[in-house]
């Protein structure tokens, strides 16, 4: 079966072909640095043919990626891939097929859904729980399992409520992968904004049937680079995936693997950080007054990550950010229909002042107050 377009990807399609909006409530990443930043730093003589030093790519990068994850492992544990989103994507097409069933949280990430209708797989979902700000009870995942339960695919933090799996929870769903066999996959692209507590640790180090899924895309703001990356201690999902990935985008982009390679500097990576938690505190900071002070939004504060849910009194999410869109407000939020969530909306803190969320947060505000949605 083919894959399909879920509703997410379809509504940004649809949006960004129209006149491009003046203001963004809802930018999921850091804001992004130049080329300029890192020219210093790399070599004009680097040859833009592959490195030829790996297949799975620039191998001080893969230990850059272990380092930041605080990982004691091989670097022929990581994959280079093309974003999170290509990791993820290898992952459930070397590891699903036909009736096997793929466990997942809702509201969460959706290519799993995507990629189990494509497969013919089985998703079963687990219900977050909204009244305890977006909890996933991990006996909850625990009983969805069956015989046919190939996979547990989750985000920590959860995109798109920032909610964070703390250790406690995620040893006791690595207990589960253990004990029926069950690849645990954990996509973690927001790992380093953690605002209510400690970065939990990566699951591929849990347990052998966890494999992190990452990227520079989010925290460091560098999703252009389109670099990403699994980590397994399993050798065989390490090189199935690479074969995969030999039939699609074969290797990866050197400049990109540099680039990321020096972002992934300790002090580097220190410092970008830093950035990108001084201004998504400070930004979570005024969402949080806003919708405080909004009485048609209510919302759980993110524990982490650039994005969070809100939901929304007396309409759906999507007829107000379509009406948000179009003249004369003309400002992007993106409804939670994009994640089966029909009465919320997401609201960001990335970006940084190109997003004009100031500004975007006045117009939302008039809109809502104006009775037009």
């Amino acid at each position: 079966m083919k894959v399909t377009i879920h509703k997410l990807f379809d509504y940004l399609l649809e949006t960004t072909a129209a006149d491009p909006p003046e203001c963004f409530i809802g930018f999921s990443l850091a804001r992004s640095p130049r080329l300029k930043d890192f020219l210093a730093d790399l070599d004009p003589d680097l040859s833009l043919d592959w490195n030829g030093a790996s297949f799975l790519g620039l191998p001080s990068l893969r230990q850059r990626v272990l380092d930041q994850a605080g990982l004691d492992l091989p670097p022929d544990s990581v994959l280079i891939t093309a974003g999170a989103a290509e990791a993820n994507y290898l992952l459930f097409r070397q590891l699903l097929t036909e009736g096997d069933e793929l466990i997942t949280e809702a509201p969460g990430w959706p290519q799993a859904g995507v990629m189990a209708k494509a497969i013919d797989a089985r998703l079963v979902e687990v219900p977050r729980d909204e009244v305890r700000g977006w909890w996933l009870d991990p006996e909850a995942v625990a009983r969805a399992v069956t015989p046919k339960t190939r996979m547990i695919f989750l985000t920590n933090p959860n995109n798109p409520t920032g909610r964070l799996i703390p250790e406690v929870e995620l040893g006791a769903l690595a207990e589960i992968a253990d004990r029926h066999g069950i690849w645990l996959v954990v996509d973690e692209v927001y790992a380093g904004l953690e605002w209510a507590g400690p970065r939990p640790p990566s699951i591929a180090g849990l347990t052998p049937f966890g494999i992190t899924t990452g990227s520079v895309s989010k925290a460091l703001g560098l999703q252009g680079l389109r670099t990403g990356w699994m980590i397994c201690q399993t050798p065989q999902v390490i090189r199935d995936a690479m074969i995969l990935r030999e039939n699609s985008s074969e290797i990866m982009n050197v400049l990109g693997e540099h680039i990321a390679d020096i972002a992934l500097r300790p002090e580097r990576l220190a410092a970008s950080l830093g950035r990108a938690r001084t201004e998504g505190a400070e930004t979570l900071d005024r969402l949080d007054r806003f919708v405080t002070e909004e009485p048609r939004l209510s919302w759980h504060r993110p524990e982490a990550g650039l994005i969070g849910l809100a939901r929304v009194a007396g309409t759906d999410g999507e007829s107000l950010a379509r009406a948000l869109l179009a003249p004369p407000w003309r400002t992007f939020l993106l409804p939670g229909s994009a994640y089966g969530l029909p009465r919320h909306i997401r609201i960001g803190a990335g970006g940084g002042p190109e997003a004009r969320l100031e500004e975007g947060l006045g117009r939302l505000s008039a809109l809502l107050a104006s009775g037009q949605a």
